[in-house]
């Protein structure tokens, strides 16, 4: 069964065009402030429709008051990534948090990507920013989306395909999104997954119950000290790998002489 779980806006007939193409069920995602009539609906929704939030903070505090204020209540929590290293790794290490949206054009690092494999996060795959580009933009994008895969892979992390549809018109069947995941080196399986699997995992919160037991959500200070903590380990091994390097010279240069 598959899934698309980035649909922004619920429009008459995005439900009888996505069954049409296949999927067994849409999430659609209303920005955090659109709340109330969120929840309302989520009450009289058509089978198959599911409902989320998707976050949209200038801070890590503000982010974290929103997921406090919506977890739980509502089948999808997706919060909208930012340019912002410590941002993107607030959110990702927030075990909470079902889905980090636009994650590729966020240029994510492999910390942020590891943090989202261990807090079973998933990254957003947004293929619009592929069938909506031409030429220069889409070899641009297909880097991005490339670039990302290496490091999902490296970390084992999850992935969700999603339309970002705004209408009926901008969905595409899961063949399709099958075939785009092939321009940036997705084979099948892993996209299957991302449309199927991984994406009911989300709405029947299986990883979370899996991961439940143990685990501690940070306050914003706590995860500023572990971060800096982090930092000056990677520090710390950058200093050595130079020591190591110019050693290494030194010793040829000596052969060599």
């Amino acid at each position: 069964m598959f899934y698309d779980l980035g649909v922004r806006a619920f429009q008459r007939g995005v439900l009888e065009v996505a069954k049409r193409f296949g999927y067994a069920g849409i999430a659609v995602l209303l920005r955090d402030e659109d709340a109330e009539v969120l929840l309302k609906d989520a009450v009289t929704r058509e089978r198959g429709v599911f409902y989320g939030v998707e976050i949209f903070a200038d801070s890590i505090s503000e982010m974290k008051d929103k997921v406090r204020a919506f977890s739980g209540k509502v089948d999808v929590l997706a919060v909208h990534s930012r340019k912002d290293e410590k941002f993107n790794r607030a959110v990702l290490s927030d075990f909470r948090v079902d889905m980090l949206t636009k994650a590729v054009e966020a240029e994510l690092s492999a910390v942020c990507v590891r943090y989202a494999a261990e807090n079973a996060v998933a990254l957003e795959f947004n293929m619009d920013a592929i069938f909506k580009q031409r030429r220069k933009e889409r070899a641009i994008a297909l880097s991005r989306f490339r670039e990302m895969l290496t490091l999902v892979r490296k970390f084992k992390a999850m992935v969700v395909l999603t339309s970002n549809a705004l209408s009926p018109y901008d969905l595409r069947a899961p063949r399709e999104m099958l075939a785009l995941s092939s321009l940036f080196g997705m084979n099948t399986a892993e996209a299957k997954a991302a449309l199927s699997e991984i994406p009911e995992g989300i709405l029947n919160k299986r990883w979370k119950r899996e991961r439940e037991k143990g685990v501690e959500i940070l306050t914003v200070e706590e995860l500023e000290e572990q971060e800096e903590q982090e930092e000056q380990e990677e520090r710390k091994s950058r200093r050595r790998n130079k020591r190591r390097r110019s050693g290494r010279r030194r010793e040829k240069k000596k052969r060599k002489a």
